[in-house]
């Protein structure tokens, strides 16, 4: 099966959007892939403590749920620029969630047998 990385760049700015990245990135890891979440922009909130909970949409899967299995079961990466312009360090994001940058997004883009989605 091949590799998903998936960036994406909006939160409850635009939650269909928003959710529509994890279910993806989710249902890729329920089904055996190997899943890089990228999250960028608004969707960088979601790296904190409690803030998936804030997350509402309806006839959506609950955004907590699919956070956990996603940092159960792939990788969930902070974009280091989208961190710093709102504050967040290395000691304020879930346990799991790593921060890093444009070489390493595409480090991981640019691997053989990977597919990208960007939302």
């Amino acid at each position: 099966m091949r590799a998903l990385l998936v960036k994406v760049t909006v939160g409850s700015d635009a939650p269909e959007r928003c959710s529509q990245a994890f279910t993806v990135a989710a249902t890729a890891v329920a089904n055996g892939a190997e899943v890089s979440l990228w999250l960028t922009g608004e969707s960088a909130w979601f790296a904190l403590p409690g803030r998936a909970a804030e997350f509402d949409l309806p006839h959506a899967a609950p955004l907590p749920d699919l956070l956990e299995a996603l940092l159960a079961a792939g990788q969930v990466t902070l974009c280091t620029q989208c961190a710093a312009r709102r504050g967040i360090g290395p000691d304020d994001v879930l346990p799991g969630v790593r921060i890093a940058g444009a070489a390493t997004f595409v480090e991981e883009a640019l691997t053989d047998g990977t597919q990208a989605l960007v939302y």
